[in-house]
């Protein structure tokens, strides 16, 4: 081939070396604003080193090396053994060990904890979100193991290290572990009442023996696992450690991976338990509300997931569009892809904001921010991981041909941009949720109120949002068939609310505009040609200060 006909022109360069961190103007602000003065230096200071670290070439082709090789199952040894093992890349380790060394699963114990993890885990997924999983379980296993304190005593400070220690051997041989979960079965998925594995009791105290099956196990290479089962109480919340103190291996066959959409680099399996032993975790008959504090916080790391997926996708566009030229100009300083751009960055610096202060209330712990929190986070997670999907496609077509090529990343977050929206309770799930909390805990809608209302008088559109919402609350008739649009408005009214008080003027306009005004199309890119739009772009594009 002649050298003359393939002259490369017009192509982007790569977004790499840059601070994931100090980039995201929306982040940087979220957690100046939520962190006390005394430990604002520290904890700029371990975000911008896994932000760096986050924008590296090295860490994104770790990502890229991850997704490409998924894990294998190997269930026997060459002498016919039953090992049950997962063998993941060394890529995927190396992003789980720096994720672990950066403190991405301890919140609980440490000053700002919450803010300054959910801050970590919105950056360090950006790179690849496979690894997430085993993160976010570990992380929200300590609220559930905190009910006996003897098992949190034990478990607790290698949940919390910052040592990743690959290789199956007893929780005490080793410096840190992770703990995965296993709650759905075949016949009820959500409805884990139904649950038919039996656990029964041995003769030492709080030992049991399991048998039945999970139809979802997240990574299943883990330390251990929290497990619901039918004990002679009813259903009951269980630690399954996947190796013995003897050093000898637990009863826990996997049978196979699941073969999923997206989130390929991380393993679900489906697995069997005879006579598997296990300790109880709570009260018999209350497994429920002892795993649901661990719920509530991997339900929280789904909205992070989804605002993480949103940045890197926003990001993406704007620096495409940024170096990319068309008819005489870049893209970016198009109106028409303005407008687009504008669109896709309000939707994602809503979700940043709103994750932020949902950390921030969990760091608080009063009684109105926990109540708030039982409120908040489904509505929140409902919303933001159903917007994340329709977000990251926008996005890559802003990239044209090259964002449907492999090559440029953005197939890989499309493909994981649905699965927060389905983990942890899918999206009616979420809304039912919703209604429960209402009927069941009025604090929980005084403190959400409460939080909404210290924007009244702000913005018009927000004060007319805010009572159309009181009517949809005020009105019981079919209010189940109702729970995901009831949902969605509490959701876009907190938001506009965080916005009116803490973003700027020109992002507060815009999203009141367009999502609490209605002067939006039904697409993104519609929004009124009379906002400042240029500057919404801007704040937006991933270039450090």
């Amino acid at each position: 081939m002649a050298a003359t006909t393939h002259t490369v022109s017009n192509q982007v360069p790569p977004l790499t070396g840059y601070d994931v961190f100090a980039a995201d103007r929306a982040l940087t602000e979220a957690v100046r604003r939520h962190t006390s003065p005394g430990l604002l230096a520290e904890v700029r200071g371990e975000l911008g080193e896994l932000g760096r670290s986050a924008g590296s070439a090295q860490a994104q082709e770790w990502g890229a090396q991850a997704n490409a090789n998924p894990p294998v199952l190997r269930t026997h040894d060459r002498y016919g053994h039953r090992i049950d093992e997962v063998e993941f890349h060394p890529a995927w380790h190396r992003l789980l060990g720096h994720a672990v060394g950066a403190g991405l699963t301890d919140a609980w114990g440490r000053p700002g904890g919450h803010v300054r993890r959910a801050a970590g885990f919105l950056v360090w997924t950006q790179v690849e979100a496979g690894h997430g999983c085993p993160l976010s379980m570990t992380h929200a296993a300590v609220p559930a193991l905190r009910t006996d304190p003897a098992l949190a005593a034990e478990w607790e400070p290698l949940l919390t290290s910052t040592v990743h220690e690959r290789g199956l051997r007893p929780a005490a041989r080793k410096a840190g572990v992770l703990l995965g979960m296993g709650m759905t079965e075949k016949q009820g998925g959500t409805d884990v009442r139904s649950n038919t594995t039996r656990a029964e009791p041995l003769a030492a105290e709080g030992e049991y023996l399991l048998t039945g099956h999970k139809w979802f196990c997240s990574a299943p290479m883990s330390d251990g696992f929290l497990v619901l089962a039918q004990a002679p109480g009813g259903l009951t919340c269980f630690l399954l450690p996947r190796v013995l103190p003897d050093g000898t291996r637990n009863t826990f066959a996997i049978q196979r991976l699941k073969d999923k959409l997206g989130n390929r680099s991380n393993a679900s399996a489906e697995v069997e338990f005879d006579g598997t032993w296990a300790r109880r975790v709570g009260e018999e008959g209350r497994g429920v509300r002892t795993i649901i504090g661990m719920v509530a916080a991997t339900r929280l790391d789904c909205l992070v997931g989804s605002a993480a997926l949103m940045r890197q996708a926003v990001a993406q566009a704007i620096h495409h569009c940024t170096y990319r030229s068309v008819s005489g100009g870049v893209l970016v300083e198009k109106p028409l892809m303005r407008n687009v751009l504008a669109d896709l960055a309000l939707e994602s610096e809503a979700a940043t904001v709103l994750a932020m202060r949902l950390a921030a209330a969990y760091d608080d712990g009063s009684a109105s921010e926990l109540a708030f929190l039982r409120i908040a986070v489904p509505a929140a997670k409902y919303w933001v991981t159903k917007q994340c999907t329709p977000l990251v496609a926008e996005a890559l077509e802003c990239l044209g041909g090259n964002g449907y090529v492999e090559e440029s990343g953005m197939p890989r977050l499309l493909r994981e941009a649905p699965l927060n929206s389905i983990w942890e309770g899918s999206g009616n799930v979420q809304a039912l949720d919703v209604l429960r909390a209402l009927q069941r805990e009025p604090m929980a809608l005084n403190a959400f109120l409460q939080e909404v209302g210290r924007a009244r008088g702000a913005d018009h559109r927000l004060d007319g949002a805010i009572r159309d919402m009181l009517t949809e609350l005020a009105d019981l008739n079919g209010i189940e068939a109702r729970a995901r649009r009831l949902a969605e408005r509490m959701a876009l009214v907190l938001q506009g609310s965080l916005l009116v008080r803490w973003a700027p003027p020109e992002v507060a306009d815009a999203f009141c505009a367009s999502r609490l005004g209605g002067d939006r199309g039904a697409v993104f890119g519609t929004l009124p040609h009379s906002l400042d739009l240029a500057s919404v772009v801007e704040r937006a594009r991933p270039v450090a200060d």
